[in-house]
């Protein structure tokens, strides 16, 4: 039987909950969506959050305070720039374009698939050489890693930080999430925590909710239904028992990838805590052959960067070199909660194995 690589860990629990809504006939906007603020306040002690029905709406919301906030300047040349990870999920750059901004792409760290100061600085050098300036940076944690946040906070640019895959990650012990003036938690079927769909929007301190506020009353059409709220409320009470199980496949996938020594893990610094969000690793060689064989091995095994910017060719033709080497190169394994040991096991022998 066929190991798929991905499975969003839907159990009992979550549709039961999603059942007892809909018995109650109570599946728009309302109670659910409250409790599932509040549960996740307890986890990001945030000031204010917004429960939405997409992370394009989230987005969209929090490029318009960003926006607004930096006024006008640069629109006649270079453009008002928001500075984005080239291996950030394509859904930015329409809705970046849709707020009347330019995306700015920066490459990433070869070891890390990561931005750093570094690839942030290069990228607002371009926008400012072109005449353009910069609106803010939304920094996307590509599968689950935490970038240098501190470091990339102390460059003086407002950050959007989105945290749907690093939820359940540390940085010097502190909460992916935790950084940005305004931060987003998707909860896309692909995200780490899943409601089907929907994205929640909140702002650490008290000088960013009150902008976030100007929002409370948004049509519903804008909330996040109750129906999905329910089953994110299970998956985050659930999150700490479900990321035992992932961390223990990670590490057998790690032990088994580091014997084989052919090909490389994505680095992450000693500070870190990772959430094992997936298990990429980046190929000696093209990925056709890895394919082949996990086929013949029945286990799926994807492009870890299949939905990015990097992946939809829309990147400059020139720069951004890293990111489009990781983006062809990189695959991800099965690595979800629900995987049982057997299956965890042969996926293992797979990595260990592979050509």
């Amino acid at each position: 039987m066929k190991i798929e690589v991905h499975s969003p860990s839907i159990k009992r629990k979550e549709m039961d909950a999603v059942l007892t809504v809909l018995v109650e006939e109570k599946i728009g906007p309302g109670e659910q969506s409250q409790r599932l603020i509040q549960t996740a306040k307890d986890h990001f002690s945030f000031d204010y959050c917004l429960a939405l029905r997409s992370p394009v709406t989230a987005l969209s919301l929090a490029l318009a305070v960003m926006r607004d906030a930096a006024g006008g300047g640069g629109e006649a040349a270079g453009g008002r720039g928001v500075l984005v990870s080239a291996l950030s999920p394509r859904y930015y750059a329409p809705v970046i374009a849709d707020a009347g901004l330019t995306p700015v792409f920066c490459d990433v760290d070869p070891a890390s698939a990561l931005v750093t100061p570094e690839t942030i600085r290069a990228a607002l050098a371009a926008l400012e050489t072109a005449g353009g300036s910069a609106v803010c940076i939304v920094v996307h944690q590509t599968l689950g890693l935490l970038p240098d946040m501190p470091a990339i906070c102390e460059l003086g640019l407002p950050v959007i930080e989105d945290c749907s895959l690093s939820y359940g990650s540390l940085l010097a012990e502190r909460k992916a999430g935790s950084f940005g003036e305004l931060s987003i938690l998707g909860l896309e079927e692909r995200d780490m925590l899943t409601a089907g769909g929907g994205a929640l929007l909140f702002a650490m301190e008290r000088r960013n909710a009150s902008v976030l506020r100007r929002f409370a009353a948004l049509p519903p059409e804008y909330g996040l239904p109750d129906m999905n709220a329910a089953m994110a409320l299970i998956q985050l009470r659930e999150a700490a028992r479900n990321a035992e199980k992932r961390a223990e496949i990670g590490r057998l996938y790690t032990d088994a990838a580091l014997r084989a020594g052919r090909h490389r893990l994505l680095a992450h610094t000693d500070a870190s805590v990772y959430n094992h969000y997936a298990f990429p690793l980046a190929l000696e060689n093209g990925a056709k052959e890895v394919y082949a064989y996990a086929k013949k091995k029945e286990i799926g095994v994807e492009n870890a960067f299949e939905n990015t910017l990097a992946s939809d060719n829309i990147l400059p033709e020139a720069g951004c070199i890293h990111a489009k080497s990781l983006a062809m190169r990189t695959v991800r394994f099965p690595l979800y909660s629900r995987i049982d040991k057997s299956s965890a096991e042969r996926v293992a022998k797979l990595i260990q194995t592979l050509p």
